[in-house]
């Protein structure tokens, strides 16, 4: 009895569950009308203002336009050296000079060469008179009829034959005046001598040594005018103008200010720095400024 008891209760509960009305759910009641936010809408953020530039600074070295390291045009030995660092020379100052035995002896020996042609020339020359001579006489006897044709024509050209031997030796005497030539350009590449006004800023070599062609001997800066020279990004490109206006200063040399304006710059950009280079020149005194220093450049911008 008990057994059946429980499967019959349990099968009304089921009877019951699938029978009875499932309400749905009410959904959740909002009000239509909603309020409206009372945070107000952010305001669009506004870029700061780009700062306007007022000047450019930029820092490159002092340089001149005459500086040189000159060097030994030809093999030989320092006989003489006359002016040391840091002399002041003038441009044509004789600076040193090297042992020029050798090329004097074969530059008198050329010039007596030229001598000796020369005066072959002339003889050549006198010769042909005499000849122009005979061949007139000859013309004169074949008029009147006492001489043959044969003489004539000798006369004739044995006159010519002498002109061709006197181009020929004129052009030995020219050959013999280049060599002679050659070798006094070789005379003066023993002597060295200053290419401009300026000061001897390093010497290289001694009394004595030898020195190959090449080799540096002197190293010779002009002092003025004092330049400057430096790069710019191409967006400053339309900023400067030939002749404009610049202030110099030096890090090593603090307190003093030079006026300067732009001597000129690069009519094009750099591709592959994307700058373009500037160069400007010192005007007035120097003040303290020497060639070699880095300086400082500061100009306004040109709108």
């Amino acid at each position: 009895m008990r057994r059946l008891i429980v499967p019959i209760a349990f099968g009304a509960a089921l009877l019951a569950g699938g029978c009875g009305e499932t309400k749905p759910t009410a959904p959740s009641v909002t009000n239509a009308a909603s309020t409206p936010s009372t945070t107000a809408p952010a305001a669009p953020v506004r870029p700061p203002a780009e700062a306007v530039e007022t000047g450019v600074t930029v820092s490159g070295p002092i340089i001149v336009e005459h500086q040189v390291e000159m060097a030994a045009q030809r093999d030989g030995i320092v006989q003489k050296i006359f002016f040391d660092a840091p002399a002041r020379v003038k441009a044509g100052t004789l600076l040193a000079k090297l042992d020029d035995r050798q090329i004097a002896a074969n530059l008198e020996a050329a010039r007596a060469k030229s001598r000796s042609i020369e005066a072959d020339l002339k003889n050549w020359q006198a010769e042909a008179e005499v000849l122009k001579a005979d061949y007139m006489r000859q013309q004169r006897l074949w008029d009147l009829g006492l001489t043959t044709q044969e003489q004539l024509e000798h006369a004739k050209y044995k006159a010519e034959s002498d002109q061709w031997d006197i181009k020929r030796v004129t052009e030995t005497l020219n050959t013999a005046r280049e060599e002679e030539r050659a070798l006094e350009l070789e005379l003066e590449k023993t002597k060295i001598v200053a290419p401009f006004d300026g000061l001897i800023a390093r010497r290289y070599v001694r009394e004595g040594q030898s020195v190959a062609k090449g080799e540096r001997l002197f190293w010779v800066s002009a002092e003025a005018p004092l330049l400057v020279r430096f790069t710019l990004p191409e967006k400053a490109f339309g900023r400067v103008r030939q002749g404009q206006s610049v202030e110099v200063t030096a890090v090593n040399v603090p307190g003093e200010k030079h006026s300067a304006r732009i001597k000129e710059f690069s009519p094009v950009v750099d591709p592959s720095s994307g700058t373009f280079e500037v160069l400007v020149e010192l005007v007035g005194e120097r003040g303290s400024l020497r060639p070699g220093m880095t300086a400082s450049v500061h100009f306004e911008n040109s709108h």
